[in-house]
């Protein structure tokens, strides 16, 4: 090798090329190890720091603002003057120039005396439940760090659940602010339609949208409520009348010990509460929105009430791309922007949606606001699961299956489409992941909502304290005999439409033997009761005991479907069909099921 001649002036152009390109790579380097810290320092939920000092305090003796001392962060859809509002895409914030004025929400936030100390990230354009972000990441759940936060106010629920703020502002539609709420487990609060102003906030669909909050402590919770509800601080005292929606809870895997024996005790501990009442909220809705008749899918096994609360989440869905589209379609069309793949089809489906009578969707919610309001008028609160499933990992290939979707949505839209007030409010865990239970008020009653959170969450951490170790009691085994009887005397119910009859005495008859039929049979009178969750348990419970137990693979099927577990019920149907072949219900089962897992 032919030595270097160092005094070649070439020589030393490719050697300071080279130092110069290693103090770049070192640069580059340093750069996103800082990016990577700082991302670890505010778990990612901000997308911009900035820096709002309150209004002045009034001199003494005045008392001091309701909000002095607190900080709070907000999603980056609601203006704040001399900032560029970035709805989440930065094709967005490219193309529009910074907000001449702050936002009503957070003019009111400061003159209470709170700091605003940023923007937070969100998912784009605010469609989505993840909280997923192609462009500026994932903010990090605190909770649970490789799961999502959910969405689409990601960045709000994630700033607080991590102790970044004492409370943050976002936006709800479809559940943006209650989602969020029950992955990190914090408290969030979706106000009545209306209630609080949305000028100087982005809208996706006027209709639905609604300015929340989260917090930590339900008594930061209530004191936003105030400021930004502009409600006075007395009211007279109501009694409380609870709603628990049965079919709902059977939506979600979590034992009803954690979720409705909690809030039934404590009810039973507080003055003026009334004992709770218990209501199949799918079957009501069906009774109460005529107009929903045109959206349910007919289905020769599902209930009626499943099938009414997917056809109130389609609806919700068609009104928002309706809304969002009329909104947005010059700007998409004109700039063409680069979307994330979910943002992509929700905006591929509102572009081209033309509904035949757009009438109908609203029809629909102004029925369904009329319906709440019957059912809880004002001193009413239902009780029903924020979520039904626990949060995915993060970048999970398959992202919400159908079944989950359905199973959310059909929770979610309660809500969104008949503007009532809502609040998310953590139960504690149940395998390692948080529990958040919603309480919901009529349409205009949200201090007595946020009364009502305030003074039972005591009470409510000492229940979930004494029932997160508490066990079941066992079930007792006895004569043979006896519980035959007890087994045809419930077939003589069941075939006189007796219902809860039948389960009584099938009930009995398990206590005294675990027989594979009783549990079959009883599934056969809870399906009849739309007591889904009940009837797959037995049919799970009568496999154990008889795998070829054809009967109990297809009833299980059908509570499977109508909790919307489809992949789940069309394994069953199909293990039914190996067992028995010629059966045409399960023929017919495994057709429609594959058409909706498709």
């Amino acid at each position: 090798m032919t030595k270097l001649n160092v005094s070649n002036p070439k020589v030393w152009v490719v050697i300071g090329v080279g130092f110069a390109g290693i103090l770049i790579l070192a640069e580059v380097n340093r750069r996103r190890l800082k990016a990577r810290n700082s991302i670890k320092q505010d778990f990612g939920a901000f997308i911009e720091r900035i820096e709002l000092l309150p209004f002045p305090q009034p001199p003494p003796p005045a008392a001091r603002l309701s909000l002095s001392g607190l900080s709070f962060a907000i999603k980056d859809n609601i203006d704040v003057k001399e900032y560029v509002t970035g709805f989440g895409s930065p094709a967005w914030k490219r193309t529009h120039e910074v907000a001449t004025k702050t936002a009503m929400v957070v003019t009111a936030l400061l003159k209470n005396g709170s700091t605003c100390v940023g923007k937070t990230i969100m998912d784009e354009f605010g469609l989505g439940i993840t909280g997923e972000n192609v462009h500026y990441g994932t903010p990090t759940n605190p909770k649970l760090p490789s799961h999502i936060p959910g969405g689409s106010s990601s960045g709000s629920a994630v700033a607080v659940a991590a102790e970044l703020v004492d409370f943050a502002c976002g936006t709800d539609t479809t559940g943006c602010i209650r989602v969020p709420a029950a992955f990190c487990g914090v408290f969030g609060f979706r106000p009545s339609h209306g209630a609080v102003s949305t000028i100087g906030v982005l809208p996706v669909s006027q209709s639905l949208d609604s300015i929340g909050w989260l917090a930590r402590d339900p008594s930061v919770l209530h004191r936003v409520g105030h400021v930004l509800l502009q409600i006075p601080s007395i009211e007279p005292k109501r009694t409380r009348c609870f709603v628990i929606a049965d079919d709902l809870f059977q939506l979600c895997n979590v034992p009803k010990q954690k979720t409705v024996y909690v809030v039934t005790k404590v009810i039973e501990k507080l003055s003026g509460y009334q004992t709770p009442k218990h209501l199949n909220l799918g079957q009501y809705i069906a009774s109460s929105v005529p107009s929903l008749k045109g959206f349910i899918e007919q289905s020769t096994i599902q209930q009626n009430g499943m099938s009414t609360l997917r056809a109130l989440s389609s609806v919700m869905f068609l009104l928002q791309r309706y809304e969002f589209n009329t909104n947005y379609e010059e700007w998409m069309k004109a700039v063409k922007p680069r979307l994330g793949s979910q943002v992509t089809n929700h905006i591929a489906a509102a572009v081209t949606l033309a509904p035949e009578n757009i009438k109908v969707l609203y029809k629909v919610r102004t029925e369904m606001r009329v319906a709440m309001q019957n059912l809880l008028k004002n001193d009413g609160i239902l009780v029903l699961p924020t979520i039904a499933d626990p949060p995915l990992k993060l970048r999970s290939r398959k992202g919400l299956s159908a079944e989950v979707h359905d199973r959310a949505f059909a929770l979610l839209g309660i809500a969104s489409m008949s503007g009532c007030c809502q609040a998310a409010i953590p139960f504690g865990e149940h395998d390692n992941y948080p529990i958040s239970l919603s309480f919901i008020a009529s349409h205009g009653t949200d201090k007595f909502l946020l009364d009502t959170v305030l003074d039972m969450y005591s009470s409510i951490q000492e229940e979930v304290s004494i029932q997160s170790s508490a066990s079941p009691l066992p079930d007792t085994n006895g004569s043979i005999d006896a519980s035959e009887f007890l087994k045809e005397k419930g077939n003589a119910a069941f075939k006189g439409k007796q219902w809860n009859k039948a389960v009584s005495y099938y009930t009995e008859a398990i206590k005294l033997n675990d027989n594979a039929t009783y549990y079959s049979n009883r599934a056969a009178a809870y399906l009849e009761l739309g007591c889904f969750q009940q009837a797959e348990e037995d049919c799970t419970k009568a496999i154990s005991l008889d795998k070829k137990n054809v009967k109990a693979y297809m009833r299980r099927g059908t509570a499977r479907e109508s909790l919307l577990f489809y992949k789940e019920a069309l394994q069953d149907i199909r293990h039914a069909l190996v067992l028995e072949p010629q059966n045409k219900f399960a023929s017919v089962s495994e057709k429609r099921l594959r058409k909706l897992i498709s």
